[in-house]
């Protein structure tokens, strides 16, 4: 992918799992969603798989070890190791590990899996401010975490101590809806202390860093739902990338996606890995995907034709995103939208 302004979705006359050696996939309204499989998403990464594509799943989650993703996936039908996955626990303890001696007593704000990346890097984790830690690492520690623990986290911090943290999602899928994520839990210690964290997760450099290294991927495709986390880290790696609309984004979001939002591809789910993506091509003064044609108009968005949804949004995105350039478009997309069934 080249950093060029993209102005529409991409085709491929190759089936995704064929132009692609691996594929990064996001798990959290990608794969499931409150612990249950999305709908094709098993059978559809058995195919892609059986067609000779590595499967690795990349998540900014940071609550649980490889381990028990992996045994999560398998319990759902994904057969899976520890290997196959790679958290933002991991990439936020390396990051830690480049700047701390080796065997330093690191302050964890979070679950298991921050607590076994550390260890893995040789790094002690801690309980309080007053065991003596050299930085301050946080992570999602689900909905149960204890108030106390951000106060822990606020007066190691407000000590001076480097303070990491795994990502900063605001929000996290549930099964229930969108709950808060790290991001959120974050903020609280930002206010408390005014501080900022060095951050690892998507979308910034350290976890594709650490995915790239734990996969050695040579054509990789990143899977994700959200523009700002799954997409925006493609962006910032030059790597192509697959919206799959199973979870946070929505077709208005996508319409006013500024340049590192942008997706080579969009898609409905995960059978968008087994297929080739259409053509958009431009028609006039609008483009057409299928048999819809998409325009700007002068106050909004316009469609006409028909045909399948996905190919009237990809028109859509075609004709939002030309207009934008370097920025996100203005022009109201719900009229349209509302014709395709968003």
């Amino acid at each position: 992918m080249s950093r060029s302004v993209r102005t529409r979705p991409e085709g491929s006359g190759q089936t995704l799992n064929e132009a692609y050696d691996t594929a990064l996939l996001d798990l959290d309204g990608v794969v499931y969603a409150g612990g249950n499989a999305i709908d094709h998403a098993v059978a559809s990464l058995a195919a892609a798989r059986e067609g000779g594509m590595r499967l690795a799943y990349v998540t900014n989650n940071a609550l649980r070890t490889p381990d028990a993703v992996a045994a999560h996936l398998t319990e759902l039908g994904i057969p899976s190791e520890a290997g196959d996955v790679i958290t933002s626990a991991q990439a936020v303890a390396r990051l830690i590990s480049d700047q701390v001696p080796q065997g330093s007593r690191v302050l964890v704000i979070g679950g298991e899996g921050l607590r076994v990346a550390l260890r893995e890097r040789g790094l002690v984790p801690v309980e309080s401010a007053d065991d003596d830690p050299v930085a301050v690492v946080q992570g999602y520690g689900g909905p149960e975490l204890p108030w106390g623990r951000f106060a822990e986290a606020s007066y190691a911090v407000a000590r001076g101590l480097p303070w990491f943290a795994s990502n900063t999602d605001l929000t996290i899928p549930s099964g229930r809806g969108i709950a808060p994520g790290n991001g959120a839990a974050v903020e609280v210690v930002r206010i408390a202390t005014g501080a900022e964290p060095q951050v690892a997760g998507k979308p910034l450099p350290p976890m594709h860093r650490e995915t790239i290294l734990r996969t050695g991927a040579e054509r990789p495709l990143v899977v994700g739902d959200r523009l700002d986390t799954d997409i925006e880290g493609a962006f910032n790696g030059e790597v192509d990338s697959l919206l799959v609309l199973t979870g946070v984004t929505d077709g208005a979001q996508l319409l006013a996606a500024a340049p590192r939002h942008r997706p080579t591809y969009v898609d409905a789910d995960l059978r968008g890995l087994l297929t080739g993506q259409p053509e958009v091509a431009a028609a006039g003064d609008g483009f057409r995907c299928g048999g819809w044609t998409a325009r700007a108009g002068a106050e909004r968005l316009e469609l006409e034709g028909d045909g399948g949804a996905l190919d009237g949004l990809r028109a859509l995105c075609a004709a939002a995103w030309t207009l934008a350039g370097d920025g996100a478009c203005a022009l109201d997309g719900g009229k349209a939208l509302a014709r395709l069934g968003w």
